[in-house]
């Protein structure tokens, strides 16, 4: 699946609804130039019910599915699925290794999506959140994060 054309789309209806978010996980990885896949889109956006509004709406412009699940560890995530497409976003209110929101924001950079900005984490923020979420699937990316950002370091 190329993601361009959800992004393009998400870059878009995020900045129609001033929803202020970051993406992690490996998507945003993926963008600072790991060689990574996922099936997913993750967001980071501030706890408030005006940012839980902004949610419901975009799933509902999109016709998607708006869905809460309650992850192991009692956080809360916010699933956006399509009917029909592949698409899965998910936004999370808390991050594991993420002190805070405006840090990641402010550490992060923003990629245009059809002259619109995505706010991207920094790779050093989505490996300290992999190493922090303890799960296989985030151990199993770690050396490549690893090895990616010592490459863009060492240039």
């Amino acid at each position: 699946m190329n993601a361009k054309n959800y992004l393009v789309d998400l870059a878009q209806r995020f900045t129609a609804l001033r929803l202020d978010a970051v993406m992690i996980g490996n998507a945003a990885a993926a963008i600072n130039g790991a060689p990574v896949t996922t099936l997913d889109i993750d967001f980071m956006v501030k706890q408030t019910n005006e940012n839980y509004r902004k949610l419901a709406a975009l799933a509902q412009q999109m016709d998607c599915q708006f869905i809460e699940m309650q992850l192991p560890d009692e956080r809360y995530m916010y699933r956006i699925k399509h009917r029909t497409d592949p698409l899965l976003v998910d936004f999370m209110f808390v991050a594991a290794g993420i002190e805070s929101f405006e840090a990641l924001k402010e550490r992060g950079m923003d990629v245009f999506f059809g002259g619109h900005p995505l706010r991207i984490a920094s790779l050093e923020d989505v490996l300290a959140s992999k190493r922090a979420a303890g799960r296989p699937k985030d151990a199993a990316t770690i050396p490549v994060l690893e090895k990616t950002l010592n490459e863009k370091r060492s240039h």
